[in-house]
């Protein structure tokens, strides 16, 4: 059984070695807090950590760090996440509201984030299916082929080059933009493609191949919207932070890059109805097994819930980074959200 004071000694352990990367010892726990016990005492309680594998002497230190079960442990303790202070919420906002558009917008969140919190951080680009579509454009680049331009409400932005079979002049390319935005006028993007289908049917036989290849693109881009994407920033504060890792930090890279294993958690964390999650080290694959990954979900523009995070080594500073994990997730959710 581990004592509260044993628990309160993994505490400061934990606070002590994020401040200093040096392994903790008794004299240091004795002189830096107040616990009103010796030295022998506390390493008493040192050996109940051990033996619960909440605590190990790396290498042949004195000193002892946390296990990934102490810092689980101490994670679990935190009843109360002290928030952002109001100057920094102020701050966030203000560095988001300067956004030019919706890619820009998660641009500047995983940025401000890492940065807040000097962690990679990463945004899951939410599944749109349900926003609607705020305008579309067609400016022709030469007499067969044109850019399709294709805005959403939440001020996403998306081109792509069309390919006519045939040469357009300017009356009929009009007449094709003038059909397309008077259909798709507030359609939300699951129904694009239907409401395409049916103009297609409804236009003269002349002008169906046209709209079939502005259907093509429109779908193109209504998929791109769907796939699930991290948008990441701060990817070198981890290589800088190589020396926290036990082994190569190289899959730890790999599976940032490759985004299926976060993905993947990220959907677990979903399923399980984890709207905040913390996981530890072996609590996820061996790739990111020297990691943390601290995540919140956020809702936008009636779609499924997605992740804003933070990852970086099991060394990290819980407090602050779940505070400021919460606070961007709660703006996100304030300005993409059904009511936003």
């Amino acid at each position: 059984m581990v004592s509260q004071r044993a628990l309160d000694v993994l505490r400061v352990i934990v606070e002590d070695y994020v401040d200093s990367r040096e392994p903790v010892g008794s004299r240091a726990i004795v002189e830096r807090h107040d616990f009103g016990v010796s030295a022998a005492t506390i390493r008493n309680d040192m050996a109940i950590l051990e033996e619960a594998h909440l605590i190990h002497a790396p290498h042949t230190s004195a000193g002892r760090v946390p296990t990934d079960l102490g810092y689980r442990r101490f994670v679990d303790s935190l009843s109360d996440i002290r928030p952002l202070t109001v100057q920094q919420v102020g701050a966030i906002q203000r560095f988001l509201d300067e956004s030019l558009d919706l890619d820009d917008f998660f641009a500047r969140t995983v940025k401000m984030l890492s940065d807040l919190t000097n962690q990679v951080a990463m945004v899951q680009f939410p599944t749109l299916g349900n926003e609607r579509v705020a305008h579309v454009e067609i400016v022709p680049v030469s007499p067969s082929k044109a850019y399709l331009i294709l805005i959403t409400a939440g001020g996403s932005i998306d081109r792509r080059m069309v390919d006519f079979d045939a040469e357009l002049d300017e009356s009929t390319l009009a007449d094709v933009r003038a059909r397309v935005a008077t259909t798709l006028a507030s359609v939300s993007l699951s129904e694009v493609d239907g409401a395409m289908s049916s103009l297609g049917e409804s236009v003269p036989p002349t002008l169906r191949p046209i709209i079939d290849g502005v259907r093509t693109a429109l779908k193109s881009q209504v998929d791109s919207h769907r796939k699930d994407r991290l948008i990441v920033a701060g990817t070198p504060k981890l290589v800088r932070a190589d020396v926290d890792f036990a082994g190569s930090v190289a899959p730890v890279l790999d599976a940032i890059e490759e985004q299926v294993t976060l993905l993947r958690l990220f959907g677990e964390m979903r399923a399980h109805g984890d709207d905040s999650g913390v996981r530890i080290g072996r609590e996820m694959s061996d790739d990111l097994s020297d990691t943390a990954v601290i995540s919140h979900a956020y809702s936008a523009m009636g779609g499924d819930s997605s992740r804003v995070a933070i990852l970086g080594p099991t060394r990290m500073n819980y407090p602050l980074n779940m505070a400021a994990v919460e606070a961007v997730a709660r703006y996100l959710s304030q300005v993409l959200g059904d009511d936003a």
